[in-house]
C-alpha cells in the first residue's frame, strides 16, 4: 500500500505540466490609432506588448528586447516594414515569428511579404479577435491566459480618420453613447469635439465623454463663441497637426448624419482620386432623408444661387458631413471665413481658386446619404436662413476671381510658414 502511494506520487510529479513563461510581442506601426487597440487587446489576453511608431526605432527595440513575436506594418515613412523583416532574419535570432499587419492587400505585396520572411499576413480591415487567434496559433497562449472582453468586436481599419464635431450648448442632446460605441468598435477614428464657448454644461459633458478614451477623443475648448464656421476651422487645423491621420472631416453634433454614413464617405475618398467627399441630402429609394418643409424651399433656392456662384453642379453644399484629404486642409481652412453659416460655399470657392474650376470639378464629390434627419433644437432659425442670402452676395463679391488671382500663392506661402 505504501509502495503504491510512492508510485502515485512519482506519477504525479512526472506528469506535472511545464510552466509557461510570459511572452513578449513587439508591434511596429506608424499609426497610434492602430497600435493602441492592438496593444490593449494583446495585453488583455495576457501578453507583454511593446509598441513603436518609427521603423528604425522598432529595429533598435527588437535588438534590445529580443521579443517572441513581431507584428509590423509595411508602409511606414522612415523605413519599410519589409526592411524590418530583413533585419530580423539576418539577426542573432532569425527565427523570430513575424506577422505583417497591413492595408496593402494586392497580390504582389502579399507575395513580397512572404518572400521576405513573414510567417503570416493579416489584411486590414480585420477584427482584433482574429488578430488574437492568429497570434495564439503562432506562438501559443501566454502564461496568464485571460478571457478577452473589451476589444472582442473591435475592427482595425485600413485608414485613420479625424472627425471634428462643433458643439455649442449641446449638453442636453449630445448622443455621447453613440459616439463612444462607434469608436470602441472601429479603430482608426479620432474625434475632436470643439466646445464653441457654450454657456451650458457642454464642456463638462465632453470632458466626461473623453474619460478613458483620451487617445481617441480630444476636447478643444474655445472660451468665446465664434460660430460654427470658426469652430470647425479651429478643429480642422488642430487635427491637421496629428501625424497619423489620413483624412479629416467634420460632422454635426446632433448626428443628423450618423457615423456609419460618414464612414461611407471615407470609404469613397480612400479608393478614389477625390480630395473632398461631401454628403448629399437627396431623397432616393432606400434613403431616409427628413427635412422641415420650410427648409426644403430655402435649400432649393439657396442651391440654385450657389451653383451659379461656384459654377459647379452641386445638389447640397450645406450638408454638415464632409471628409477631406489631409493635404488640402490648409487650402480650405487656413484663413478665417467671412460668413457665419455658408462657410461650406467658401471652402469650395477656395478650392476652385486654388486648383482651377476644371480640376476642382474632378476632385470634389457629392455622395447621397442613406440617412439624414433634422434634429430638434437646431440653432439655425428661419430668420437666419434669410440672412444667408445676404451672405451669399458677400461671398460672391469677396471671392471674385480677379481679386483673388494670387490666392494659390498666398495659401502655399502660409502653409510653408506652418510647416
Amino acid at each position: 500500500m505504501k509502495k503504491k502511494q510512492e508510485n502515485q506520487g512519482t506519477f504525479v510529479l512526472l506528469c506535472n505540466p511545464i510552466e509557461k513563461v510570459n511572452m513578449n510581442i513587439l508591434a511596429i506601426d506608424d499609426q497610434k490609432l492602430v497600435l493602441i487597440p492592438l496593444s490593449s487587446k494583446l495585453k488583455e489576453m495576457g501578453y507583454d506588448v511593446i509598441t513603436e511608431t518609427n521603423g528604425l526605432k522598432g529595429i533598435e527595440l527588437y535588438d534590445s528586447t529580443q521579443p517572441d513575436l513581431v507584428i509590423v506594418d509595411i508602409n511606414m515613412p522612415t523605413i519599410s516594414g519589409l526592411e524590418v523583416i530583413k533585419h530580423i532574419r539576418a539577426s542573432k535570432k532569425p527565427n523570430t515569428p513575424i506577422i505583417i499587419l497591413s492595408g496593402n492587400t494586392d497580390d504582389a505585396m502579399l507575395t513580397q511579404g512572404f518572400d521576405s520572411g513573414a510567417d503570416d499576413y493579416m489584411k486590414k480591415p480585420l477584427g482584433l479577435t482574429e488578430v488574437g487567434l492568429r497570434v495564439k496559433k503562432l506562438i501559443g497562449a501566454p502564461a496568464n491566459d485571460k478571457i478577452e472582453t473589451k476589444y472582442s468586436n473591435t475592427i482595425i481599419q485600413k485608414r485613420c480618420v479625424g472627425v471634428v464635431v462643433p458643439c455649442y450648448n449641446e449638453g442636453k442632446r449630445l448622443h455621447s453613447k453613440k459616439f463612444t460605441d462607434y469608436i470602441d468598435k472601429n479603430s482608426g477614428y479620432h474625434l475632436c469635439f470643439v466646445n464653441d464657448g457654450s454657456t451650458d454644461n457642454t464642456l463638462k459633458v465632453l470632458n466626461k465623454l473623453r474619460e478613458g478614451r483620451e487617445n481617441f477623443i480630444t476636447v478643444y475648448n474655445c472660451e468665446k463663441n465664434g460660430g460654427k464656421a470658426e469652430a470647425v476651422r479651429q478643429g480642422m487645423l488642430y487635427m491637421a497637426q496629428q501625424e497619423d491621420l489620413d483624412y479629416i472631416g467634420f460632422l454635426d453634433a446632433d448626428l443628423s448624419t450618423n457615423l456609419s454614413d460618414f464612414d461611407d464617405l471615407v470609404s469613397t475618398i480612400e479608393v478614389s482620386k477625390y480630395k473632398i467627399v461631401s454628403g448629399c441630402r437627396i431623397n432616393r429609394m432606400g434613403a431616409n432623408i427628413r427635412k422641415e418643409s420650410a427648409r426644403k424651399v430655402v435649400s432649393l433656392f439657396l442651391n440654385f444661387i450657389i451653383t451659379r456662384i461656384l459654377k459647379m453642379d452641386f445638389k447640397d453644399t450645406q450638408c454638415g458631413a464632409k471628409v477631406f484629404h489631409k493635404d488640402i486642409v490648409h487650402i480650405a481652412f487656413d484663413k478665417k471665413f467671412i460668413s457665419k453659416w455658408i462657410f461650406d460655399v467658401e471652402i469650395y470657392r477656395r478650392i476652385t481658386l486654388f486648383f482651377g474650376l476644371k480640376k476642382a470639378r474632378r476632385i470634389v464629390c457629392e455622395q447621397p446619404l442613406k440617412r439624414w434627419i433634422h434634429a430638434e433644437g437646431s440653432k439655425l432659425s428661419m430668420k437666419d436662413s434669410l440672412k444667408i442670402f445676404l451672405q451669399l452676395g458677400q461671398v460672391a463679391w469677396f471671392y471674385r476671381a480677379k481679386k483673388h488671382k494670387n490666392f494659390k500663392y498666398l495659401v502655399e506661402k502660409q502653409r510653408n510658414i506652418f510647416s
